[in-house]
């Protein structure tokens, strides 16, 4: 009886032990993630793209012609030959021409020793393919203190005051441009910008509009009034000079020239005869490649001159149409340009010559 307790107590006992076992965990327990609470910004507004404004319109710009030197020439700070050489451009070089004068007897051209980079060289020694059209540069102002350009057309003195009896201060030459800054009372001389100061110039032998703009001054230089000037002005005095001399001869040519296939194949040269008083003739020189040569002279003045091209027994007289002229190649040929004397009266002619070679 005894051992029939003892095995229903561990009977029991196996059973009360079973229900309550508590189970080990061996693992290490996961962890969960920590909750991170993050404050939200309120919404900020985008802002709207400012205007732009449009870009400012390019300036126009002159568009520069291309044109090739003849030959020598100087560059001037003013389209005049008494104005002051910046420079000296040789000849076959490429320059920029970017204005014009008045008359179209002078380019500006880009040049770097000048102001704002530019100077004045003259037309007639510049080639182009054709006629460059270009702004006009001191053309004609509409009132006197806006300015007035006047194109010389032939060679004159430049004096102190309006008439003859005053004193010479200069000479201006064909084809240069002047401010004119007044008249005398009778519009029979005009007043121009000149070397340190002002000039008086006859108004017969300059090509200008619109003078009556222009004020009246005194002989002293002062602006006594505008008006028009008188309906019959008294005619005034010409103010030819002689030539100047310049001592060049057939052994000692004022130019010499060697012209070349693949160099310098055209001349263009200025200059000025009288007789008879002043410097009478001109020698000119120049070796050509080819039995022909184009030959041309053109005058202002009196045009009394002749031209001879030693040689080839051609002559040539003032003319725009270019002669052909026999010539023997490789060989020095002379031309003498003689202005022709009439008694008591002073011939002067300024002239051109343009000899071309053929290509």
């Amino acid at each position: 009886m005894l051992h029939k307790s003892i095995l229903t107590f561990a009977l029991l006992t196996s059973v009360f032990l079973a229900g309550c076992s508590v189970p080990v965990q061996t693992g290490i327990p996961e962890t969960s993630a920590p909750v991170i609470i993050t404050a939200t910004l309120p919404p900020v507004p985008t802002p709207r793209p400012s205007q732009t404004p449009f870009a400012p319109l390019p300036s126009p710009t002159v568009v520069p012609f291309w044109g090739t030197t003849s030959t020598q020439l100087n560059v001037r700070v003013d389209p005049s030959t008494a104005s002051d050489v910046l420079g000296i451009i040789a000849a076959n070089v490429v320059v920029q021409i970017v204005g014009q004068d008045p008359g179209g007897n002078w380019w500006q051209i880009m040049y770097n020793a000048g102001i704002e980079g530019k100077g004045w060289v003259t037309a007639q020694y510049i080639e182009t393919a054709t006629k460059p059209e270009v702004p006009v540069i001191g053309d004609v102002g509409t009132s006197p203190d806006s300015g007035h350009s006047a194109v010389v057309i032939q060679q004159l003195n430049v004096r102190s005051g309006p008439s003859t009896s005053f004193d010479l201060v200069g000479i201006l030459n064909p084809n240069d441009v002047v401010e004119l800054t007044g008249k005398n009372r009778d519009g029979a001389w005009l007043q121009i910008e000149f070397t340190n100061g002002v000039g008086w110039i006859n108004a017969m032998f300059v090509k200008a509009d619109a003078l009556d703009i222009l004020p009246i001054v005194s002989d002293l230089g002062e602006v006594v009034g505008t008006g028009t000037p008188m309906a019959n002005p008294p005619p005034p005095t010409s103010t030819l000079v002689p030539a100047s001399m310049d001592f060049d001869t057939a052994d000692a040519p004022l130019k010499t020239i060697l012209f070349e296939w693949t160099g310098t194949q055209t001349l263009i040269f200025s200059g000025d005869v009288s007789a008879p008083e002043g410097d009478t003739e001109d020698w000119i020189a120049f070796t050509p490649y080819d039995n022909f040569v184009f030959v041309s002279v053109q005058c202002a003045g009196s045009s009394s001159l002749r031209v001879e091209v030693f040689g080839s027994g051609s002559s040539l007289i003032c003319s725009e149409a270019a002669q052909v002229v026999s010539v023997q190649a490789g060989v020095l040929q002379l031309i003498l340009i003689k202005a022709i004397p009439t008694p008591g009266v002073l011939q002067y002619t300024n002239y051109i010559l343009t000899i071309k070679a053929r290509r």
